[in-house]
């Protein structure tokens, strides 16, 4: 595999500009997206300097052949153990980078296309599992709000599960975001590939959010400052996932107490889920709904909320009524390491 160090600088430099600066700007503002794709990166540079012998200065495109990636991902199977779901995921995230090594330089293209037709491994389904609506209203009800934290909390709750929004898009909105005091008052929302999208918001959703706002952001909130932040960093840090996670596990315990429905382990996609399934049980619109999710495709909301073959014509019929459920709308080799060598943080 041996190619000219002209070739394993350059594409070493494609490495540490997809990574540093094309997915960041253009991919996903999400930091566990832009976390995958340097893990991936780890991972195959690691199979190819253990596995491969591959060194520093053999990097080129062999490197990235077909045969190759499908050994990496037996590797991924066998010697890491991965699950084929995160073999999918890592081979996703190497699919991304080699799109965009074509996009680079026109030679590197039949790799990219190679890579495309690399089948998925076959994987169990994994459904997500949302809540009744008792479970949501208990949730909602769990903090204590005659405690700062506490209102603090349920303005979150209810936002998550009011929009079905994203966590990270919720954790990355800003105060300009919000459009309280408009007519009809609304979110707008950055979701994947900075696609924006308008959520409109009901009253009891506002009601709670001017006053969270107002008691953590002051009388004239600054712009610029995220909504929901992170007491360490101040206004201009965004919470964190791993905080958001502890905020929903510490209240799930609170309303399992008082709806058993409610999961002691409960994750913040849950809520995006339960809101999805209710919004179709109550009748709204398929492309509606998918809309607000912020899916490209109709198919993709399907799969998410698990209608079956059976129930797919159901779902479809919503599009046929218009009722009063309408929404509107300079890498671094200290130690000779291939890994190094591309800038790539390590992979444990």
């Amino acid at each position: 595999m041996k190619k000219s160090t002209k070739e394993c600088i350059k594409i070493s430099g494609y490495i540490h500009s997809f990574l540093n600066i094309y997915a960041p700007s253009h991919k996903t503002g999400s930091e566990h997206t832009l976390r995958s794709y340097e893990d991936a990166l780890a991972l195959y540079m690691s199979f190819l300097e253990t596995e491969k012998k591959v060194r520093s200065g053999d990097l080129g495109s062999s490197c990235f052949r077909r045969t190759v990636i499908e050994e990496w991902l037996e590797w991924l199977k066998d010697t890491r153990k991965c699950s084929p779901q995160s073999c999918n995921n890592r081979l996703a995230s190497i699919r991304t980078f080699l799109k965009y090594l074509g996009g680079q330089d026109v030679s590197y293209l039949v790799i990219y296309h190679e890579a495309t037709d690399i089948p998925r491994m076959k994987c169990g389904k994994k459904q997500v599992k949302g809540i009744s609506r008792e479970a949501a209203k208990a949730l909602m009800e769990a903090p204590d709000v005659s405690t700062r934290t506490g209102r603090r909390d349920t303005a979150l709750i209810i936002l998550l599960y009011s929009t079905a929004a994203r966590l990270d898009e919720i954790l990355g909105m800003k105060n300009s975001q919000l459009h309280l005091s408009a007519v009809k008052p609304y979110a707008t929302i950055v979701g994947k590939g900075d696609k924006v999208r308008t959520l409109y918001l009901l009253p009891k959703v506002v009601a709670h959010l001017e006053r969270y706002q107002k008691e953590f952001h002051g009388i004239l909130p600054d712009p610029e400052a995220y909504v929901f932040f992170s007491r360490n960093t101040g206004t201009h840090g965004k919470m964190t996932q791993p905080a958001v996670a502890r905020i929903l596990k510490k209240h799930a315990r609170t309303a399992h107490g008082i709806c058993q429905d409610v999961p002691l382990g409960l994750h913040a996609h849950q809520l995006r889920h339960a809101k999805a399934s209710h919004w179709l049980e109550d009748g709204m619109n398929i492309l509606q709904i998918s809309f607000l999710l912020g899916h490209e495709q109709l198919q993709t909301t399907m799969k998410y909320l698990d209608i079956t073959t059976e129930d797919e014509a159901k779902a479809i019929a919503t599009l046929e009524s218009e009722t009063d459920k309408s929404v509107s709308p300079k890498w671094k080799n200290p130690d000779g390491s291939l890994i190094d060598f591309c800038g790539i943080r390590r992979k444990g």
